[in-house]
């Protein structure tokens, strides 16, 4: 081959190599870029206005507002089965990460228990735990009960006579009651509603005589005194109440609150749930978030999806006891 041609080989040659590098540049944002490609869907597994639902609307509108992801967001309430109507369709979604969990801890954790949903944690991806929402005793502002010591003696007095409102068989609610009913020796019964609202409401008709769920689902009945809180389950008291009490204050060692977070369905692209779990950390940085959770009452903190993961395995294992206490495994 004469210089000539070799040179224009070896022109030719280098001249590809730059294509390439300067192709290699765009891959990335490219690929970036290619998530979310269509809307995205917050499940939430219970009824519209509930804790759960009403976590997801703030948090989507925020990421929405903020133009934090490409796509649009829909919230979608697929209620039913205690929760595992909405898990077995994230279940179902396999490695599409356009389908996203709103996590309530208390009834994902006791479904992922049960071995006979096969709903276990494998089938998602922790994407972020925004915060606690602290559970209550509350009842209706004419109760009769004035104090948890006067709750307490009644459910040992007249054991199962006095109904719970809950917002599922399997959630932090129920949770809430079993422990109560461990560390007191009173015993209640429950009734289940379709969300925390909706068991306030039952409480403020006058149909059930209390409830043990989430404060944020019934503040304004609270705050408009038409219901009353006898205490309340987080580490502290909560400012917008600062005069009820924790359960630990009155000597029942006992702390539980719904832990709020994302998830999306097991197996999706990497590059996609860091994507999500980026957009997630920047809404619970912002003002508007911090003032969402002061608003509603919320213990709030952040966890990153492998610390979110390993919060979820650890809760796992301490759901089996009030599984076994409610009929819903095995003794071992």
């Amino acid at each position: 081959m004469t210089k000539s041609g070799i040179g224009r080989n070896l022109r030719m040659a280098l001249t590809s190599v730059a294509l390439l590098a300067g192709a290699s540049l765009w891959i990335t944002p490219v690929l970036a870029q290619s998530y979310p490609s269509k809307p995205i869907e917050f499940v939430v597994h219970t009824s519209p206005g509930g804790g759960t639902d009403v976590f997801a609307r703030a948090v989507s509108e925020m990421l929405t507002r903020e133009k934090l992801l490409s796509q649009p967001i829909l919230v979608a309430n697929r209620t039913g089965g205690n929760g595992s109507i909405a898990f077995n369709f994230i279940k179902s979604k396999r490695g599409d990460p356009h389908f996203v969990l709103t996590v309530a801890t208390g009834t994902l954790l006791t479904n992922a228990a049960r071995p006979d949903l096969d709903l276990g944690l494998d089938n998602y991806t922790p994407l972020a735990f925004f915060a606690l929402d602290p559970q209550t005793i509350t009842v209706a502002a004419d109760s009769k009960f004035a104090s948890m010591k006067d709750l307490i003696e009644t459910g040992r007095r007249e054991p199962n006579t006095l109904a719970v409102a809950i917002a599922s068989a399997t959630g932090t609610g129920r949770l809430l009651l079993y422990v109560i009913e461990r560390e007191t020796g009173a015993k209640f019964r429950y009734v289940s509603f379709k969300s925390g609202s909706d068991a306030a409401l039952a409480v403020l008709g006058g149909h059930v005589p209390l409830t043990t769920e989430n404060l944020s689902e019934m503040y304004p009945q609270v705050e408009a005194k038409k219901l009353r809180v006898l205490a309340v389950t987080g580490e502290r008291r909560t400012a917008v109440l600062p005069d009820v009490p924790t359960l630990r204050e009155l000597g029942y060692p006992i702390s539980i609150g719904t832990g709020r977070g994302f998830a999306m369905p097991a197996a999706v692209p990497k590059e996609a749930a860091a994507a999500m779990e980026a957009a997630l950390k920047r809404v619970h940085d912002s003002a508007a978030w911090k003032e969402n959770a002061a608003r509603n009452m919320y213990e709030s903190t952040f966890m990153g999806s492998a610390e979110f993961a390993q919060y979820l395995a650890g809760r796992r294992e301490e759901m089996l006891g009030f599984l076994v206490y409610a009929g819903l495994a095995p003794k071992p």
